[in-house]
């Protein structure tokens, strides 16, 4: 059997490989959504337009910064569908974004649907 001591350069790579793994898969590139606007409606009605307004026009002053305008074209226009997925997902504690998909609030089809939904705001 081996000795600890000769197991913990496998260990260490083992444990490196796996946080870079994880990182990689944290920062993939999922690309637009395809989630339903129809769908997204009311989950944005029921968990968003407190803070996002329900035509989205944001404004809200949550922790002293306003909530970002989803009607801002020119703003919408430099927001990926993955920035918006990561800040549902993960929320932003600074401005008070809920972390709808960490907290389990939202499943990733629906985070897809209010995405899709958001993108119809700005028109």
């Amino acid at each position: 059997m081996s000795s600890p001591k000769s197991l913990r350069p496998l260990a260490v790579s083992l444990t490196v490989l796996s946080l870079l793994g994880g990182a990689l898969a944290l920062t993939a590139d999922a690309g637009p959504s395809k989630g339903d606007p129809a769908k997204g409606k009311p989950i944005y009605t029921q968990k968003c337009v407190a803070c996002h307004k329900a035509d989205g026009s944001g404004g809200v002053k949550l922790t002293g910064n306003p909530t970002p305008s989803f009607k801002d074209a020119k703003r919408m226009a430099t927001v990926t569908d993955d920035k918006l997925r990561e800040c549902i997902t993960n929320g932003v504690i600074k401005s008070g974004m809920v972390a709808w998909g960490k907290t389990g609030q939202l499943k990733p089809a629906q985070i897809e649907d209010v995405i899709a939904y958001v993108r119809t705001l700005k028109k």
